[in-house]
């Protein structure tokens, strides 16, 4: 229960820390989270005066009893406040209601929170309006619900009109829905009061607080995540990852079977009165740590369909989410287009270790980190799938290692901001970054990956992330696979080839820095090591030089088709010995037609592959056996050098050409 113990810690942490406008706030203890549909407005005394359905996906704070919090079953207990129109509507069942009504539930538990020294004059004026059974009434004079022959409707004819909103909003089953399953809640107007909305008045909440602790009738006995003797929990929360969860992370309703054989001998008729005899927790410990793990996801957590992470600082303080990439994580300045420069992989260090040292500066010195995921397994029960706790000095340095031998260029686009209202167009940026978790799976797996598999793949790339350990040889391996078969990529997915590139040679970069073989260790550079002359990296540069030589011949010549290089990349990287005969050889013609056009390009462009033939040495040359990821690094390399070169030439000529033209100005002779 350590993870426990260390969420009602960070609960109470966080009650000390300020509001953050736009940010979902600590839900207080007694309460749940839930969909709201309805919101039906009374004056002080009761008295209807109007009712709006709320926009999609609104979801508020309801004050809620450990039962109501995670109801299940034929009889589900109410909410005391707001609920479902199946309780708060007197006259549900005069209207045909699909579901059994529960108001006499729910009109006896708001009853005696008004007849309580606890009361609220709000939640008094809610009793009052719906004593009067007018809920429904009301809502079909407003045209919020809809009936026809007083028999609520469960489908909407569209020869009708357009659907009303309230069907728009609630789940249907084969086409039908139930408007009792809408939710309601309230707003009480008093003159001079401000906080109208009964979810959002803080006096209504330390109300029902106060009422529920007094009104709590359930064992007491010690809690094992507070030490104290408190009132048992029998229900624990659930809602943790999003409104309409229903799995929980401590369920026990087995009596039956499983749960209790052995040494205990607990009965269901007992438990309530005794306690469990295995292990207690307090009713407010549980809601505290159950609160704040939900608090945490909204604010912080990555998501993966049911799969969840998230990472914190038991202090409540801010950290950097561990399954970000290093561009989505250091947003704060604008990205560099491609410009490959020798200085930029030491910029990105210089930054990527300022920005830990400023997490690492406002946490205490022994500050705990908590990396926690979870995961469901059935609409009912969910489980921890990875826990650890880590002092802030190991979280930040593991991190920044990620981000550090994980770093390449990696294809981005980015808006172009403009002030005309129209679409804003993008620019392909490439900034040094780690990859995404999620793009690892899709370089690895392609981008049709299940979902399961998908969720496999982060689970064991997060211990990579925060625990330093070595990268799987097998994603490596599927990711040079997917990277060099560039054929099975079509026309217009190239641009997924260049992002796969990317993310292939900041794994292999990074798998060689942690390679567990501390003989194959390796620390590449993002720049080209013209003085490497490994056998991989120099067939690499070779397949580079004879793609852009093809490139720029078939530019001239108007054709838009693959190179051969680009074409027998697989059958390259498989036998590059003899595939790089049949390259070599087919750039004749291509040569050819460069020898007068780009006389100065092809004789540079002889002279590199000239230069990186003669680093081979002959058994090297003539080796055929299979390249390893290493070449996909220096092909990089080689690419990127030689854009860059094309750039400053062209930068070069631009600026003589300038040059030219004011010498011409400035002795007044004609343009």
């Amino acid at each position: 229960m350590s993870w426990m113990e260390k969420l009602y810690q960070t609960y109470e942490a966080a009650l000390k820390l300020p509001v953050v406008e736009g940010k979902l706030p600590l839900m207080p203890i007694s309460h749940t989270s839930q969909n709201t549909h309805i919101n039906i407005v009374t004056n002080s005394e009761g008295n209807f005066i109007k009712a709006i359905v709320l926009p999609d996906k609104t979801v508020c704070m309801l004050p809620a009893t450990e039962k109501s919090a995670g109801r299940t079953g034929k009889i589900p207990p109410p909410h005391p406040l707001a609920d479902k129109l199946q309780y708060v509507a007197k006259d549900y069942p005069k209207y045909g209601g699909e579901k059994p009504s529960f108001f006499e539930q729910y009109y006896v538990l708001l009853k005696d929170w008004c007849d309580s020294e606890y009361s609220h004059p709000k939640v008094q004026a809610v009793l009052q309006y719906v004593s009067k059974g007018t809920v429904i009434e009301d809502l079909i004079k407003e045209n919020i619900v809809h009936v026809a022959d007083n028999v609520l409707l469960t489908q909407w004819n569209s020869d009708n009109g357009e659907a009303p909103a309230l069907f728009k909003l609630l789940p249907k089953d084969k086409g039908v829905l139930d408007q009792g399953s809408a939710l309601v809640c309230w707003t009480v107007e008093q003159a001079g009061d401000p906080a109208k909305k009964t979810w959002e008045d803080n006096t209504i909440q330390q109300s029902w607080i106060a009422y529920y602790a007094s009104a709590d009738n359930n064992a007491k006995g010690l809690c094992y995540i507070t030490g104290e003797i408190q009132t048992l929990a029998m229900n624990h929360p659930k809602k943790i990852r999003h409104s309409g969860d229903g799995a929980k992370l401590i369920s026990s309703n087995d009596w039956q079977g499983f749960t209790f054989l052995g040494r205990f001998t607990d009965e269901k008729k007992n438990v309530e009165t005794l306690g469990l005899q295995s292990v207690g927790i307090g009713t407010i410990a549980t809601q505290k740590a159950h609160n704040a793990l939900s608090w945490l996801i909204q604010r912080q957590g990555f998501r993966n369909g049911d799969q969840v992470y998230v990472a914190w600082a038991v202090s409540g303080e801010d950290i950097p989410a561990p399954l970000v990439d290093a561009y989505g994580m250091m947003d704060d300045e604008e990205p560099k287009e491609l410009d490959l420069g020798a200085n930029l992989a030491q910029d990105y260090a210089i930054k990527l270790k300022n920005y830990m040292a400023g997490y690492a500066a406002k946490l205490a010195e022994n500050e705990q980190i908590i990396i926690m995921g979870i995961d469901s397994a059935t609409p009912g029960r969910m489980g921890i799938i990875y826990y650890q706790e880590k002092f802030n000095r190991e979280f930040l340095d593991c991190l920044k290692k990620w981000h550090q031998e994980f770093a390449w260029y990696q294809r981005h686009t980015q808006e172009i901001k403009n002030d005309t209202g129209k679409k804003p167009k993008t620019k392909v940026i490439y900034p040094i970054s780690s990859p995404v978790p999620k793009d690892i799976a899709g370089a690895a797996y392609g981008n049709n990956v299940s979902d399961d598999l998908k969720k496999k793949t982060i689970e064991r790339l997060l211990p990579c992330i925060v625990d330093g350990l070595a990268f799987p040889f097998d994603l490596v391996e599927s990711c040079v696979r997917k990277a060099t078969n560039r054929v099975a990529y079509a026309n217009d997915e190239q641009w997924l080839w260049e992002k796969n590139l990317g993310i292939t040679c900041a794994l292999y970069k990074g798998f060689r820095a942690r390679h567990p073989d501390l003989n194959q260790r390796r620390n590449f550079d993002m720049a080209l090591e013209e003085n490497y002359h490994s056998r991989d990296y120099l067939y690499g540069r070779l397949l580079a030089v004879a793609e852009r030589i093809e490139e720029i011949a078939l530019s001239v010549s108007g054709e838009n088709r693959p190179t051969n290089a680009a074409r027998l990349m697989q059958r390259f990287s498989d036998h590059p010995a003899q595939t790089w005969l049949t390259i070599y050889k087919a750039l004749d013609p291509y040569m050819q037609r460069l020898q007068t056009s780009r006389t100065a390009f092809l004789n540079n462009q002889r002279e590199e592959l000239e230069t990186i033939m003669a680093a081979f040495s002959i058994d090297d040359f003539n080796n055929n056996e299979r390249l390893s990821g290493e070449f996909l690094l220096g092909y990089y390399c080689q690419r990127q050098k030689m854009k860059q070169d094309s750039a400053e030439n062209a930068a070069n000529y631009k600026a003589k050409q300038t040059k030219n033209l004011d010498d011409t100005t400035s002795t007044g002779e004609p343009e």
